[in-house]
């Protein structure tokens, strides 16, 4: 198809084809990964939880482009958000919304720890 492609409109045509196309998947650049211990008591609910706040972010976020929640293989008192942005502002846009007000409020009632939250720039994907 891309040769077809070249043979038709040329190099610059697909070159510019292939830019519009990674520079449209490399938009998002900032990472946050965040993990939780949960107590068992509290497990089921705070996943419920944590769909809540995944399905509202990439629903009404626009510089929310990816939310992951996974457990751990063995050990699965431990939660991990593996989650995707445009850009910090997109982030801090996240944490003003009812919905992290929502999560936020609940990680206290349901006693989950938060083990840490750490913040990345990604490079490419």
């Amino acid at each position: 198809m891309l040769f077809v492609c070249w043979r038709a409109t040329g190099w610059r045509q697909v070159l510019w084809v292939l830019k519009e196309i990674f520079v449209e998947n490399s938009k998002a650049t900032f990472v946050v990964i965040a993990e939780f211990k949960v107590p068992a008591r509290s497990r089921e609910e705070f996943l419920e939880l944590s769909r809540f706040d995944s399905e509202r972010s990439l629903a009404e976020e626009a510089g929310c482009r990816q939310f992951d929640v996974s457990t751990g293989e063995e050990a699965q008192d431990i939660v991990v958000f593996y989650e995707v942005y445009d850009d910090r502002a997109a982030f801090d846009v996240h944490t003003t919304m009812p919905h992290f007000a929502t999560f936020s409020e609940g990680l206290q009632r349901l006693g989950v720890e938060t083990v840490g939250v750490r913040f990345f720039h990604r490079l490419y994907a």
